[in-house]
């Protein structure tokens, strides 16, 4: 079992920036791929940035070249870092690890644990 816990979250007016981290315990994030979903009020869960286990990474068209995924695998834990950030950015932020086994990392059928979520809003 992994278990996530982000953080991070909160208001940021539009054109700033936050930074999310997703702390993991219970096992080594080394051996996972791990992702940031988001979802909006009456909206799907939609994906929003990956990182494997060999450090390739993905991004959704609608952040890429905003945000910025990362993992510490020493410290057990992903970075989101989200810039010039938008109203649209306005979700619940979620962090999942996924099976090496699986083969997709941007749907949410390649992860097998999630975290709690935290909210960013961002005003305009």
């Amino acid at each position: 079992q992994v278990q996530l816990v982000e953080s991070g979250g909160g208001l940021a007016q539009a054109g700033g920036s936050l930074s999310l981290s997703c702390a993991a315990s219970g096992r080594a994030i080394g051996g996972y791929n791990m992702g940031w979903f988001r979802q909006a009020p009456g909206k799907e869960r939609e994906f929003v940035a990956a990182i494997k286990y060999d450090g390739v990474k993905y991004y959704a068209d609608s952040v890429r070249g905003r945000v910025t995924i990362s993992r510490d695998n020493g410290k057990n834990t992903v970075y989101l870092q989200m810039n010039s950030l938008k109203p649209e950015d306005t979700a619940v932020y979620y962090c999942a690890a996924g099976s090496l086994t699986v083969a997709t990392v941007v749907g949410t059928q390649g992860y097998n644990y999630w975290g709690q979520g935290t909210q960013v809003t961002v005003s305009s």
